[in-house]
């Protein structure tokens, strides 16, 4: 009597199972054997370490200002806060690539991809940090605290950061961030954010977990009380504040133009600002 043949399904989904449990397997090594990308960025030899003292011979004098024809060097001391959903992963991208280059000296999160956010920035948060440290670049996500970041890098240093229109900032962090964020799972699966935007006071708690993403995200990442009445003199002493610490504000609907203007801050070339767009 011949043995019953296999049908072709169950050859197939044996093969779809073998396959998928080798693809596995070849991941799981090659997490082990690569090392992450801010591993081979945080490396800097002697002379590229920064140094917090008082500059000599960078003084602010140098930064080239609407187009003149003076000469400067290329800025290599910079804070940038990196903001949610405006487009700022370009722009850190763009300083991994810059500082790789240079064999320049980041501050990267212990062990996160951020530091410990939403909660401030703290500089023992740090990889490896130890006091009177220093570094060339301060880049990751963060809920911004002026003095502990100030601390951390030369006097010189450019700060930098990216903002977007709130109004489409929310739509999308509202879609983003939405699964996260308990106080929205009670809306109903169908237009989500027409339901909240009818009655905010309905489904907003500022106590709730990661809340924070549903009112003046960008406020609270640039270190502010997101909950602010708008009328309040606070809002405008905050923005006051935003324009004296920042050297550049970039825009994410002129993005573009602010890398122009990015360029010419930092005394870069134009291919150290160049970027791909992949959506």
């Amino acid at each position: 009597m011949l043995p019953p043949q296999k049908k072709p399904w169950e050859s197939m989904a044996k093969g779809l199972v073998l396959g998928a449990l080798f693809t596995s397997f070849l991941l799981l090594v090659y997490s082990y054997a690569v090392p992450p990308l801010h591993a081979g960025l945080a490396s800097t030899t002697p002379e590229a370490a920064a140094s917090c003292s008082p500059p000599v011979l960078e003084p602010e004098a140098v930064i080239r200002a609407n187009g003149s024809a003076g000469e400067c060097q290329p800025r290599r001391n910079i804070v940038f806060l990196k903001t949610h959903k405006t487009a700022s992963s370009t722009l850190l991208n763009i300083l991994f690539r810059f500082g790789q280059k240079h064999r320049l000296k980041f501050a990267f999160p212990n062990g996160r991809n951020d530091f410990d956010y939403p909660t401030f920035f703290a500089r023992s948060l740090v990889q490896d940090y130890r006091p009177g440290a220093c570094f060339n670049i301060i880049c990751n996500h963060m809920r911004f605290h002026y003095d502990e970041v100030r601390g951390l890098v030369p006097t010189n240093a450019i700060f930098i950061t990216v903002l977007r229109d709130p109004a489409r900032l929310f739509e999308s962090s509202f879609h983003y961030f939405g699964p996260v964020v308990p106080l929205t799972w009670k809306l109903s699966a169908g237009d989500k954010l027409a339901e909240f935007l009818q009655d905010p006071d309905r489904y907003y708690d500022p106590n709730g977990f990661n809340a924070h993403y549903l009112r003046n995200l960008l406020f609270f990442d640039l270190g502010y009380d997101n909950s602010l009445d708008p009328s309040s003199p606070q809002v405008q002493e905050h923005i006051l504040e935003v324009e004296r610490r920042f050297h550049l504000v970039l825009l994410q609907e002129y993005f573009d133009e602010s890398l122009v203007l990015l360029k010419d801050l930092l005394c870069w070339e134009l291919e150290d600002v160049l970027y791909f767009k992949l959506n």
